[in-house]
């Protein structure tokens, strides 16, 4: 069962904005009934580019409609510039936090907003700013950009198409795309040919258990403690049991909404990657 914070549950239980705008200045509509997710955002916008009015439709899931919800409010006020480059991760952040699966939620939220805002744009005949998302599409059924993609194998170190998929959704639909999706994880990892999962289990060898300590504190400390501290965060070893490894998230990581998120997708995987693949992760609060 997942997890939702207060605040996912107060935006599902009295969702904000519902609805439509008559003579909307931008609206957009992301993903279909037949792929089981459809955002429909529309926009009122002054003379001064204001946002003054925002409604939604959705067709998903409670995370669907809390995501929708609060970037409604998280835009009206505000100048379409400003808002230009609110992304998945800040929808997240508002929620206070969604679960792992739910996470292609916000970014179709977000997907909308930017496809709204190209629409807004092209009617005026202006430049998007810079900040805004406007790299080609990949997958047509959910409208996720070249550019949500690689963020998104950046930012939770994804390796697989299905991955990829989890997270933004891209590829949920007809599958077409699935293809391209693969081709921009191999660019963005800059790997050309993935390494066959047979021949990765030939060279792994038993390890005593001095020797598997030693590796999951070398790579905690070589490889994972850096990625995290670049973006102020930190990781602290706390215990090994058996297969467990308990850690301690620190810095910008102790409070971060996506952190259980992190902790799955990247330190655990790191360590099953480059230690042992029967590896669980757990924090320690």
């Amino acid at each position: 069962m997942w997890e939702y914070s207060p605040k996912v549950i107060e935006h599902f239980m009295n969702p904000r904005n519902v609805g439509e705008i008559e003579d909307p200045d931008a609206e957009a509509q992301v993903g279909s009934f037949v792929c089981g997710d459809m955002i429909k955002l529309q926009l009122k916008i002054n003379d001064q580019g204001i946002i003054t009015d925002a409604k939604f439709k959705t067709f998903g899931c409670g995370a669907a409609i809390a995501s929708a919800s609060v970037l409604t409010e998280m835009i009206i006020g505000k100048s379409v510039d400003e808002v230009a480059g609110i992304s998945n991760e800040d929808i997240i952040r508002e929620l206070g936090g969604l679960p792992e699966a739910k996470i292609h939620c916000s970014v179709m939220g977000a997907d909308a907003l930017r496809s709204a805002l190209e629409d807004y744009y092209a009617k005026q005949g202006l430049q998007p700013p810079p900040e805004m998302d406007t790299s080609p599409l990949v997958c047509h059924c959910f409208g996720v950009t070249q550019n949500k993609i690689r963020n998104a194998i950046f930012a939770y170190h994804l390796r697989t198409v299905d991955e990829v998929t989890t997270y933004t959704k891209a590829g949920g639909g007809c599958g077409k795309c699935k293809e391209e999706i693969q081709k921009i994880i191999n660019a963005t990892l800059g790997e050309q040919v993935a390494e066959p999962p047979e021949l990765v289990a030939v060279q792994k060898r038993p390890l005593t258990n001095l020797q598997r300590m030693k590796m999951i504190e070398d790579v905690i400390e070589k490889e994972i403690r850096p990625q995290l501290q670049a973006d102020g965060g930190d990781i602290k070893l706390v215990d090994i049991k058996d297969n467990i490894v308990q850690v301690e998230m620190l810095g910008t990581c102790r409070e971060c909404p996506v952190s259980p998120v992190t902790i799955k997708q990247y330190v655990e995987q790191k360590l099953r990657e480059l230690v042992d693949n029967e590896i669980l992760v757990e924090e320690v609060k």
